[in-house]
């Protein structure tokens, strides 16, 4: 589910929506209604862990999020201008990564920057555990640090 945070009109009749996600779901059943596409929905949420599984978490999360940073920082300057331009800076590391039912903003901003394909960007935005994302996130992230050339 999109948030519609900005729209810009052009005279050619083209416009440009800018958006910003703020829940996810799965569709159970889609048809028509007045011309319209409708669906019928589910809504996703992470799975909260506790004790021992939440420190284990914890450290995914901060592991995670340093690798994210550093091969960011790795990038050429004008990769990352034209990065943070479009989807803007990357997220503060949270500090309860469990606080948001789909979980840290920073990870869903890392999946739209990272080059993925849609088949394993979708597999990744349908985890419904923190750490099953996590894990995945890291191995894209070792994969695209050893395939760039030094």
């Amino acid at each position: 589910m999109l948030e519609v945070r900005d729209v810009k009109f052009f005279p050619d009749g083209r416009s440009v929506v800018d958006t910003i996600g703020i829940a996810r779901f799965k569709v159970l059943s889609h048809g028509q209604r007045d011309g319209y596409h409708t669906a019928k929905i589910e809504y996703l949420e992470d799975k909260k862990v506790e004790g021992e599984e939440l420190t284990e978490l914890l450290k995914l999360h901060d592991s995670v999020y340093d690798q994210a940073m550093a091969w960011f920082t790795s990038l050429k300057d004008d990769m990352k201008s034209q990065i943070i331009s479009h989807f803007g800076q990357l997220p503060a590391k949270d500090s309860d990564p469990q606080g948001n039912p789909s979980g840290p903003a920073w990870c869903w901003w890392l999946l739209a920057v990272l080059p993925l394909e849609n088949k394993a960007q979708l597999t990744i935005l349908a985890m419904t555990t923190l750490k099953d994302r996590l894990i995945a996130i890291r191995r894209v992230l070792i994969f695209v640090t050893r395939k760039r050339p030094r």
